[in-house]
């Protein structure tokens, strides 16, 4: 999506596409664009989910869909400016290796409040993070802030720690609401594995029993290491029961 020059100058979600009709987890992404705007100080339309869908006819497909049975064919930016405009633009989905990812630590975007945590507009720190990993040879970037993980560069992280409990970071600490992690809820709690927000530290994640990376285009996907440090035993319970569960939302 284009890079506008403050973070409120828009608020966005990205959501699964079929490319024909039907979008991935839509009210819960649309329940969020209108959170945030209202702390963003956007007005969204009243009828932006029927603006959405009306629009999906129309839509050229951007390139060869994403076959993998995982992950959405498409992606659908869907965004409303501070002038009350919105656009919607299909994006084509990355095909994610099957095996555990490698992660580096990179610093967090230090928003203040209470831009923290919110789908705002200045995106491009998440967008060079990304670089970065993939400049140095890893997956994703993992992003901390003294040694407390706030967030990834594409994903919502999620972690078994030896108590048997998923945490994943807090919407305090500045993490992003996660639709992917709300959506595979039911389902991890179904399987035994209570979901709950915690203060994910360093020493935290180098105890945890396992760790999974989570998103509208990724889907579920497990990490092996981070800065080259073994990460528990990936693509055990925590990841088995949130790819069910995520196969179901999809």
């Amino acid at each position: 999506m284009p890079v506008p020059a403050e973070p409120n100058s828009a608020v966005w979600s990205a959501m699964g596409w079929d490319g024909k009709n039907s979008l991935v987890s839509a009210d819960l992404h649309f329940a969020r664009i209108r959170r945030h705007a209202e702390i963003l100080g956007i007005d969204v339309p009243e009828d932006l989910s029927d603006i959405v869908l009306a629009g999906l006819g129309g839509l050229e497909h951007p390139g060869e869909p994403n076959n993998s049975p995982d992950q959405s064919d498409f992606l659908l930016i869907v965004e409303v400016s501070k002038e009350g405009q919105t656009r919607i633009e299909p994006l084509t989905i990355e095909k994610w290796p099957n095996r555990p990812l490698s992660a580096i630590s990179l610093a967090a975007p230090n928003w203040e409040q209470p831009v923290r945590g919110t789908k705002h507009g200045d995106w491009e720190p998440h967008r060079q993070a990304r670089k970065i990993a993939i400049e140095n040879g890893a997956d994703i970037g993992l992003l901390f802030e003294d040694e407390v993980l706030i967030d990834g560069d594409r994903c919502a992280p999620l972690l078994l720690d030896s108590d048997g409990v998923a945490y994943h970071p807090r919407s305090s600490d500045g993490a992003l609401d996660s639709i992917t992690i709300q959506s595979i809820k039911p389902g991890l709690e179904e399987a035994g594995i209570p979901v709950r927000m915690a203060r994910i530290t360093l020493s935290m994640i180098l105890r945890a029993s396992e760790m999974v990376v989570c998103g509208s285009g990724m889907g579920i996907r497990a990490i092996g290491t981070i800065d080259g440090r073994k990460i528990g035993r990936p693509r055990g319970p925590l990841f088995t029961a949130a790819h069910n569960s995520w196969m179901e939302v999809i």
